[in-house]
């Protein structure tokens, strides 16, 4: 099996998938929900692709939740507990009686009362039983796949299929494993399924794949993800976040400032520029962006070193003409923001997760959440399906019940208001000095 390089994977995303349109494929006024597995509960890619969508239309109104489960399959194991050994055996009306049940009492509990319009879905790590590809237990994958879009789709909710990633054993050939072989085949599996039945396609598996290969070709010990083999850490979770939100179809841009420190003139897009001064070889403005940058979580950045995260999907772009050769010191609200040359200011410095209150004010965003993740999670495992003993059922226990939900709403409802206020981007004083 070949490979691509990483150009040719973000030339692929731009042809033949139907996830990519001139519109981003979350809309205003959506009910997201990821559903998947135990990665997709850890609440890390799922938190950074939230952060990107609050952060990039700060005036849409959107929610998001998280229904992963550790140990999950596509047939939702975890949630229905279907005997696979009969799953894995049936075919024909046998298996679309078994599947239909189980996806069917799955999604009813967990996903469908959310009324989500978007859902991404996550599987294929679990499924394929961490061992040689097997056809019978493929079979199951598309056939519970296929039901998991069908009913959602009669729901009214938009489906992309996301496939797993690879798995990252610290062997010099991953490729080769038996596992990321099967893996592949499912994947690939899925990208036919998704056509037949007109849900939204995006591979994280070729990407991630493609920059492990890179990386152990320069050191055979290389391991990108943190975390462990199957689940990525930070790193590893912003990689995973980028390809999905470049198959999403989303946009660089964050907002860009073009200033000619001789003349003073000015042009700007998503952003509105002020009081400017060019004096003693020094410039000073005032910047309203229209949007915050992606807030880029501190234990991720290793992950701005493999794979080009900012340039794809957030350029904040300061460029400045004019100046004097030499270094200089960009400063926001008194706070550096970083040293760069005039040269690099000329083609445009990308200021994204650069020091400073603008970082700053993104990284707080997706502090609070995360903090809603957390909370969300515990209300709705830890709560809302917690299983009394039979022994201690009765009308008292359901009260303290309720109690606890609504105490757990109401957090989560001031930490969503706290995620609104945090959305919007404030004006800001830069100064571009010679840097001392």
């Amino acid at each position: 099996m070949r490979y691509r390089s990483i150009s040719a994977i973000a030339a692929a995303f731009l042809v033949g998938i139907p996830a990519i349109a001139a519109d981003f494929a979350v809309h205003n006024g959506d009910r997201v929900v990821f559903l998947g597995d135990s990665i997709t509960e850890q609440r890390l890619y799922t938190t950074y692709i939230e952060a990107y969508v609050l952060t990039r239309y700060p005036d849409w109104k959107l929610t998001f939740r998280n229904v992963g489960w550790g140990g999950d399959t596509s047939w939702l194991r975890q949630r229905a507990h279907p005997d696979e050994g009969r799953l894995f055996a049936a075919e024909g009306s046998v298996l679309d009686q078994m599947v239909e049940d189980s996806v069917g009492r799955g999604l009813a509990r967990d996903v469908l009362p959310l009324q989500p319009t978007f859902v991404t879905v996550k599987f294929g790590m679990n499924d394929h039983s961490y061992q040689t590809f097997r056809p019978d237990i493929f079979r199951a994958y598309v056939r519970s796949q296929s039901e998991i879009s069908k009913v959602l789709q009669a729901h009214q909710a938009r489906v992309f299929f996301l496939t797993p990633q690879p798995i990252e054993e610290r062997r010099p050939d991953p490729e080769k494993d038996v596992r990321n072989e099967s893996l592949r085949k499912f994947s690939d599996g899925l990208k036919e399924l998704a056509a037949k039945t007109g849900a939204g396609y995006v591979d994280q598996f070729d990407p991630y794949l493609t920059i492990m290969l890179g990386e152990r070709a320069k050191d055979a010990k290389a391991f990108i993800g943190g975390g462990d083999a199957v689940h990525p850490g930070p790193a590893g979770q912003t990689l995973m976040a980028w390809a999905v939100l470049k198959g999403l179809g989303a946009s660089p841009t964050v907002s860009t400032a073009t200033i000619d420190a001789v003349s003073k003139a000015v042009s700007a897009s998503q952003c509105r520029v002020e009081k400017l001064e060019s004096t003693d070889g020094a410039v000073s403005f005032d910047r309203t962006d229209d949007v915050l940058p992606w807030p880029i979580d501190k234990a991720a950045e290793p992950a701005l070193k493999l794979a080009p995260v900012l340039d794809e999907l957030s350029w904040y772009d300061l460029k400045i003409t004019g100046l004097k050769e030499g270094a200089y010191t960009v400063t926001i609200d008194g706070e550096v923001a970083g040293n760069v040359s005039a040269t690099e200011l000329r083609k445009g410095w990308n200021l994204s997760n650069a020091g400073g209150p603008v970082t700053q004010q993104a990284r707080d965003l997706l502090g609070h959440i995360f903090e809603k993740n957390n909370l969300y999670f515990a209300r709705w495992r830890n709560v809302q399906l917690y299983t009394f003993p039979g022994w201690a059922t009765g009308p008292e226990l359901e009260t303290r019940r309720d109690a606890e939900l609504k105490r757990l709403d109401d957090q989560i409802a001031k930490q969503e208001a706290e995620i609104e206020a945090l959305r919007k981007p404030k004006t800001h004083h830069f100064e571009v000095k010679p840097a001392k």
